[in-house]
């Protein structure tokens, strides 16, 4: 079973997360192989529009802590953030089930993004000690706010599909029934759609509100560096493992 599942229906090219037993959490492997993919859509002009999505019960439950490959994971994490917010054509999310961590950048960063009611975000990475990754630190406030973000971040609260769309964090959501029906007929408008108006869209946009995106994720790489040799991120680390609530002592 390969990480990312590439399915290609005409002009539609489907990235799908594909680790179900994980609730998709990535790896390094696998965020290569996302990168890869959307690197391949990028240049290939018989696709008009990106489709990410995550099989079985989740979206993307962000990074892997039970044993993958991370090594240099954040930097590649980085690179797909870069990937979807530059791309020449119109990325939609599809989001069923959680989207956490970095599963929340991803969603985040693409175009729109179609979300089931019972989904839900979650950046979790203050529970092992960490800080956010993957751009959140741009991709966050742009959309809903300094305040808010920092409520996000700080207190790693679940943010309901309705508030997220309430705050402004995603374009769209529907009724679990309606969902599959719904992320079909967006995509293929935007399959539809004049391409070149849409890679201008994309690119004054990033230009207005990620102007700073690849600034503000080499000061994630910065701290996450630091922090994963804490105390903290290992007893962080532990307690994920153990399900309990982790013991920080600031060290």
């Amino acid at each position: 079973m390969t990480a990312i599942a590439l399915h290609r229906n005409g002009s539609v090219l489907r990235l799908e997360l594909n680790r179900p037993e994980k609730l998709n959490a990535v790896d390094t492997p696998t965020l290569q192989a996302l990168l890869d993919g959307l690197r391949d859509g990028a240049v290939d002009p018989t696709v008009r529009v990106i489709q990410l999505t995550g099989a079985g019960r989740a979206f993307c439950a962000g990074g892997d802590l039970t044993g993958g490959d991370t090594r240099g994971a954040v930097e590649t994490a980085n690179e797909v953030v870069q990937a979807i917010a530059t791309m020449p054509k119109p990325v939609i999310a599809g989001v069923h089930g959680p989207a956490l961590g970095l599963g929340c950048s991803l969603a985040l960063v693409c175009d729109l993004v179609v979300v089931a009611e019972s989904a839900y975000f979650q950046l979790a990475f203050s529970k092992v000690g960490l800080m956010l990754d993957g751009g959140a630190s741009a991709l966050l406030p742009a959309a809903i706010g300094r305040a808010r973000a920092a409520r996000i971040a700080m207190t790693a609260e679940k943010v309901s599909a309705s508030t997220a769309f309430e705050w402004g964090m995603i374009s769209h959501v529907v009724s679990d029934d309606a969902y599959a029906a719904e992320l079909a007929v967006l995509t293929t408008a935007l399959a539809d759609g004049p391409t070149q108006a849409y890679a201008w869209i994309k690119r004054a946009l990033l230009a207005a509100t990620l102007s700073d995106l690849r600034a503000v994720q080499t000061v994630e790489e910065q701290g996450q560096r630091i922090l994963v040799t804490t105390n903290d991120f290992a007893d962080g680390k532990r307690a994920f493992r153990e399900q309990r609530t982790a013991r920080f002592t600031g060290e």
